[in-house]
């Protein structure tokens, strides 16, 4: 082999190298990712944080920071008109059913309006507030819903952050 063909695939091969070297891995976001999502996401030490991130978590249909929001011990109660009876599931069923309605949707809106009762101490805290949810199953088929959830928030200290404990439903549809 001549020193020019050596030469040449010495260059080549070493192009390919910084080439493949400078290539940013698809499935591994950087940094700059990261802290652009944390814009988006609220502090959770604050009570409005959790609403932020709530409406987050619907929005982008994120189950991760969805479930992030909820207590250990998280309890939801929704009025089952047909029976005339209040019913209630645990964490994991809430965790599937909103799973479910993420996957199920082609666009979720939330608007949380004003909050109506905001009770409580610095770890325990009851809130009330009203919102619109308008679920996008396709282009012909969109429901809106308006409403009030009573939030139960919970924390253990002033350093920790707020976990929903409880969230009674009281929408009208």
């Amino acid at each position: 082999m001549s020193l020019r063909i050596k030469i040449l695939i010495t260059t080549l091969l070493s192009i390919a190298a910084v080439f493949v070297i400078s290539c940013n891995n698809p499935f591994a976001p950087g940094l700059e990712k990261i802290e652009q999502e944390g814009a988006f996401l609220g502090d959770q030490k604050t009570i409005e944080g959790v609403f932020k991130n709530f409406r987050y978590a619907y929005t982008f249909r994120d189950t991760v920071v969805y479930g992030k929001l909820l207590h250990d011990d998280f309890t939801f109660i929704y009025r089952n008109y047909d029976k005339g009876v209040d019913q209630t599931w645990g964490r994991d069923e809430d965790m599937r059913a909103t799973s479910r309605m993420f996957n199920g949707t082609q666009n979720l809106d939330l608007i949380w309006n004003d909050i109506v009762i905001d009770v409580g101490d610095s770890t325990l805290r009851d809130v009330s507030r009203s919102f619109i949810l308008t679920i996008t199953f396709s282009a012909s088929d969109v429901v809106n819903i308006h409403g009030r959830a009573n939030f139960r928030l919970k924390r253990q200290n002033t350093d920790e952050i707020w976990k929903i404990l409880q969230w009674r439903d009281e929408s009208n549809y």
